[in-house]
């Protein structure tokens, strides 16, 4: 279970960190309600992290097999350096992971479920 702590808006440290409780509570209710593999985005995150191309890259990357950063854009008939950067963002993030074999890069999910704070 991870709980994302990045937020791109200034606050006080005591409400960041309010805010970074609230996000693991989530985690783990959930976990306890059978919802294992939680991964928990600040909202500021989401809006950055979840465009729709990354939302579907997430997509198939849970439905499908890839060897490779490039096997995954040739699959999804998109450019290589686009879905490159589009996968690094979503590793910041920690959504995604990667695995290196030489000088390739797969990459995986990191988690069963990502799910965004409530806004309030």
């Amino acid at each position: 279970m991870f709980e994302s702590t990045r937020s791109d808006t200034p606050s006080t440290p005591a409400s960041e960190q309010s805010r970074h409780d609230r996000r693991k509570q989530m985690a783990r209710a959930l976990a306890r309600g059978g919802m294992d593999g939680i991964h928990v985005l600040s909202h500021e995150s989401a809006a950055e992290t979840l465009t729709p191309k990354r939302r579907d890259l997430i997509t198939y990357l849970a439905e499908n097999e890839v060897a490779s950063v490039r096997d995954l854009a040739r699959q999804l008939d998109r450019d290589k350096g686009q879905v490159s950067r589009d996968l690094e963002t979503l590793a910041r993030h920690g959504v995604v992971s990667f695995e290196t074999d030489g000088r390739a890069k797969k990459p995986y999910l990191q988690h069963e479920h990502v799910v965004v704070e409530p806004i309030v």
